[in-house]
C-alpha cells in the first residue's frame, strides 16, 4: 500500500521543507515532494495540516524504561522497553547490557535475537556492550563485582548469538589496543568510557580505531588546562563521535554549548542512558544488582552518585534545541543520522528515498503525537487526530 501524508513541515539532515509532502510505499519512503503532492496515486493519503515530520529517533545507549531492564532477559521486558520507547519518539536502539556475569549477558544476546526476530514495536538494532571492561577507578554505577580486562573471545561469541554494534571500555586496561583492533576488524564500534585514560592514551586509542565516546565528560578524565584527558581529546577529534546525555543532570547548559559548538552538528549523539525508572514514579528501583533511588528527578546510588538518567528521549531534543545554536535541519543530525553514519546502520536517522519508513509526527514543540516504524503506527498520541482525505 502506498500512503501519502501531505500538508507536513518536513525536517530531515540538510532538509527543510515548509510545506510538502512524504509519499511511503510498505515499510520504506518513496519519495519527499517540496510542492505539493506525486503523480503516484496513493490508496491513502493523510493531511497532516501542517505538522512537523521528522525522521525517527535512534537510541544507542539506554538500559530501560517502565520498571524493566534488557538484562532483565525477557521479551516482556523488551516489549514493554520498545513499546514505550515509541512515546519519546524512539523508533530504533541498540540493546544496552551493563557489567554483569558472563553467562547473564549471553542470556541478554539471546533474548535480544528472538525479539529481534519477530519485534512488536520498534526497530532492535544490535547490541551495545556497556562493561563489563572498565576499570575499577571510574566503574560509576557499574557493578564493580563484574569488571574485568577486555576479553575479544567474550565479545566474539556474544556477537555470534546478536551482532554486537558497539563495546564501551576503558581503553587503558591492558590489552586495550589490540582489543580496538580485533572490534574495528569485526565491524565493531570501540567506544571509550568509564576511563582514566589520559591524552596520549586516548590518541593511541584513536589512531587504533576508537573513534566514538560513551556518555561524554561522564566517567571519564576531565578537561584541565595542563591535562587535557578523554573529554580533550575528544574535543579536539574531527574524527570522534560523542555521545551526551541532555538530561540537566549528566552535563550543564553552559557544557552542553561548549560541546555543541567545538563538535558541531556533525559529531554529536544525543542518548538518553535511561535506566528501569524512566517513566516511572519516584521511588527505590536496581540497575546492574545495585539499589537505585530515585527522587527529585534524579537517579542515584545511596552513596549519591548518579546511576544513569530518567530521560525522554524527546525531552533532551527539545533541550539541545533551546539552545539555538543550530537549524533544525542541522540539529536533527543528532538524533539518528549521526549514530547511524558513526555506526553503519543503513536506512534509518533520515526522510529519504528507500529508506525505512520510520518516522515521527510532532508539535511545534517537537513533541511526538504520532510515531511510525516500517510503515506502521505504533504509537498514537491521540488516535484519530490526523484527517484521512482517502
Amino acid at each position: 500500500m502506498k500512503t501519502l501524508f501531505r500538508n507536513a513541515h518536513i525536517i530531515s539532515p540538510g532538509i527543510e521543507i515548509a510545506r510538502g509532502a512524504m509519499l511511503i510505499h510498505g515499510d520504506r519512503i518513496a519519495g519527499l515532494f517540496p510542492d505539493g503532492v506525486p503523480d503516484a496515486p496513493a490508496e491513502r493519503v493523510i493531511d497532516l495540516e501542517g505538522k512537523i515530520l521528522l525522521p525517527g529517533f535512534v537510541d544507542i545507549h539506554f538500559h530501560g524504561r517502565g520498571n524493566c531492564d534488557f538484562s532483565d532477559a525477557t521479551g516482556t521486558a523488551f516489549r514493554t522497553i520498545a513499546q514505550g520507547k515509541l512515546s519519546e519518539g524512539v523508533t530504533s536502539f541498540l540493546v544496552t547490557t551493563l557489567s554483569l556475569g558472563y553467562e547473564t549477558i549471553t542470556g541478554i544476546c539471546r533474548t535480544a535475537a528472538r525479539y529481534a526476530d519477530h519485534p512488536e514495536f520498534g526497530r532492535p538494532l544490535g547490541i551495545h556492550l556497556e562493561g563489563p571492561f572498565f576499570h575499577p577507578e571510574s566503574a560509576g554505577a557499574q557493578n564493580p563485582a563484574y569488571l574485568r580486562n577486555p576479553d575479544f573471545a567474550a565479545v566474539r561469541e556474544w556477537n555470534r548469538i546478536c551482532p554486537v554494534k558497539k563495546v564501551s571500555f576503558s581503553p587503558e586496561l591492558p590489552g586495550g589496543m589490540e582489543f580496538i583492533r580485533q572490534l574495528t576488524e569485526l565491524g565493531i564500534m570501540p567506544s571509550g568510557g568509564h576511563s582514566t585514560a589520559d591524552l596520549a592514551c586516548f590518541e593511541r586509542a584513536r589512531i587504533a580505531g576508537m573513534k566514538h565516546l560513551t556518555h561524554f565528560c561522564n566517567m571519564m578524565t576531565p578537561l584541565h588546562h595542563l591535562k587535557p584527558g578523554m573529554v580533550g581529546g575528544g574535543l579536539l577529534a574531527d574524527d570522534v563521535f560523542v555521545e551526551i546525555i541532555a538530561d540537566g543532570v549528566h552535563l550543564t547548559e553552559e557544557m552542553l554549548r561548549i560541546i555543541l559548538k567545538l563538535k558541531g552538528p556533525e559529531r554529536i549523539m544525543l542518548i538518553t542512558d535511561a535506566m528501569r525508572a524512566s517513566g516511572m514514579p519516584e521511588g527505590n528501583y536496581t540497575l546492574g544488582g545495585l539499589d537505585v533511588i530515585v527522587r527529585n528527578g534524579r537517579a542515584t546510588l545511596p552513596s549519591g552518585r548518579v546511576a544513569g538518567s530518567l530521560l525522554q528521549y524527546c525531552d533532551g531534543l527539545k533541550r539541545l534545541r533551546a539552545l539555538n545554536l543550530f537549524p533544525d535541519s542541522e540539529l536533527i543530525r543528532c538524533a539518528g543520522s549521526n549514530q547511524a553514519n558513526s555506526l553503519g546502520l543503513p536506512g534509518i536517522g533520515e526522510l529519504k528515498s528507500g529508506f525505512f519508513a520510520d518516522f515521527v509526527i510532532a508539535d511545534d514543540t517537537w513533541t511526538p503525537l504520532s510515531v511510525w516504524c516500517g510503515g506502521r503506527e505504533q504509537f498514537s498520541k491521540t488516535p484519530g487526530v490526523f484527517r484521512e482525505i482517502s
